[in-house]
């Protein structure tokens, strides 16, 4: 499961180190494609697999003929990139999805069980103070859903 939260440096060639923990369990490739709430997510391939087969999955295999979902599969698989885990742990994120989420400098590397996300580090710090002030009432919907 991967857990947590890094702040790490993106140098001067768009790489970024993945947090030790990450990296034992993201292996040698990973996929990075663009998030949800100003963030990216970094899939490890056999989580992408899984990801790919419930998005694209319907009763008929069909799902293309939904709007919706061709809106948000051209966003989510056209805009995926496959990015290698050098020697040292990093990964290169490309300018068009760096671009994407204002990343500059800093970027805050959160692990949420089954991906990880990259936010800008400002937007991360602004988002967490938002939802931990939602946290009880979050919480309290999710809990009236489950029972």
């Amino acid at each position: 499961m991967l857990i947590g939260e890094y702040i790490h440096t993106i140098d001067e060639k768009n790489r970024i180190s993945l947090p030790a923990k990450f990296r034992k369990e993201m292996g040698k490739k990973v996929i990075i494609t663009p998030g949800l709430d100003q963030c990216l997510f970094i899939f490890t391939m056999a989580q992408w697999a899984e990801v790919a087969k419930k998005l694209s999955a319907s009763e008929n295999d069909l799902s293309f003929l939904s709007a919706d979902k061709r809106s948000f599969n051209r966003n989510m698989f056209g805009q995926a990139t496959d990015a290698e885990v050098d020697s040292i742990g990093r990964i290169l994120i490309p300018d068009f999805l760096k671009d994407r989420i204002k990343l500059v400098g800093k970027a805050a590397l959160v692990g949420v069980q089954d991906r990880v996300e990259v936010w800008n580090d400002k937007v991360w710090s602004q988002y967490k103070k938002a939802a931990g002030e939602e946290a009880e009432k979050l919480a309290e919907k999710l809990a009236n859903k489950i029972q």
